[in-house]
């Protein structure tokens, strides 16, 4: 793994503890943390590996009813998100930072009218259609549901990527971006619209 210079690591670290902190202070969050919990991803430049993503180590959790993050954040505390993201700077290399929600039912519904109001791209995968060979070989599913959200896209990487799940598979949504303090943001904001819009 090659190691990032001293002032990119640290803008790194720097952009994530205030991506969290966003996280951290909305409470709304909450309603969209899902049954595996949550992890926020920044990869390096040009990441070939999860070692070379920072991530939240053991995810970010529900305490006291308000989203905390479980551990520290560290390169290489993250596999799936980590791959996902990889697989996505592949076909963007500007799309290092991404961040998971729960899509509970007639959730994705909301969220693609939300989409339109705001110019974004929502793709919906169907974990139904990963061929089972991918399932078979670990590490393989997320390189496959980046590829299939690019191509249901029209070659694009999306804003928010959402899946309805599947066998053993929770459905989950994920927003990404350039960077994990634009990302925080954008997912408090849906957060908090899709708490009102229940009430």
């Amino acid at each position: 793994m090659k190691q990032p210079d001293l002032t990119t690591e640290i803008d790194m670290f720097g952009r994530m503890m205030i991506a969290l902190e966003e996280i951290e202070a909305c409470r709304e969050f909450v309603a969209l943390i899902p049954e595996v919990r949550t992890n926020m991803v920044f990869a390096q430049p040009h990441a070939k590996t999860p070692g070379e993503v920072i991530a939240i180590d053991g995810r970010i959790t529900i305490i006291d009813s308000m989203p905390r993050a479980a551990g520290r954040i560290r390169f290489g505390a993250s596999n799936h998100m980590a791959r996902l993201i990889i697989s996505l700077m592949q076909a963007d290399p500007s799309v290092r930072a991404g961040i998971d929600f729960a899509n509970p039912p007639g959730f994705s519904e909301w969220l693609f009218s939300y989409c339109r109001k705001n110019g974004w791209t929502l793709t919906m995968i169907d974990r139904r259609d990963e061929p089972g060979e991918v399932r078979q070989i670990e590490g393989s599913s997320m390189q496959w549901k980046a590829q299939e959200a690019i191509r249901v896209a029209g070659g694009q990487v999306p804003d928010i990527i959402c899946d309805a799940g599947g066998l053993g598979k929770e459905p989950v949504c994920v927003i990404v971006g350039k960077e994990p303090i634009g990302v925080a943001r954008d997912a408090c904001g849906i957060a908090r619209a899709y708490v009102q819009s229940k009430q």
